[in-house]
C-alpha cells in the first residue's frame, strides 16, 4: 500500500511538473517593467558574485604553487640539517 501511495505521488509530481513547463503556462520575462530594487538587487548579487573570484584565486595560485614545489622540491643533504653543538646525554640517578 506505501509503495503504491509513493508511485501516485512521483506520477502526481511528474505530471504536473509537465503541465507547468509547456508553452501554455509559459510567459516572456520582461524587464520593462521592473522596478528599481531589482535592479539594485541584480546589482548588488553581480558584486558579490565578482567579490568571490579574489579568494578563488587567491586559493588557485596558491594550489598551482604547492603543487609545483612539491614536484620541483630537491632532498636535503646531510650537511644541510640542524645539529645542536654540545648535545650531551645526562645519567639520571635511579
Amino acid at each position: 500500500m506505501e509503495k503504491r501511495m509513493k508511485g501516485l505521488k512521483a506520477g502526481l509530481m511528474v505530471g504536473l511538473m509537465t503541465l507547468v513547463a509547456s508553452p501554455a503556462f509559459a510567459r516572456s520575462i520582461s524587464l520593462k517593467e521592473a522596478g528599481t530594487a531589482l535592479w539594485i538587487f541584480i546589482i548588488i548579487g553581480a558584486i558579490i558574485v565578482l567579490l568571490q573570484l579574489i579568494p578563488a584565486v587567491i586559493l588557485f595560485f596558491s594550489f598551482i604553487g604547492t603543487g609545483t614545489a612539491a614536484v620541483f622540491k630537491k632532498e636535503k643533504k646531510a650537511e644541510e640539517e640542524v645539529i645542536i653543538p654540545e648535545a650531551v646525554p645526562v645519567r639520571v640517578n635511579e
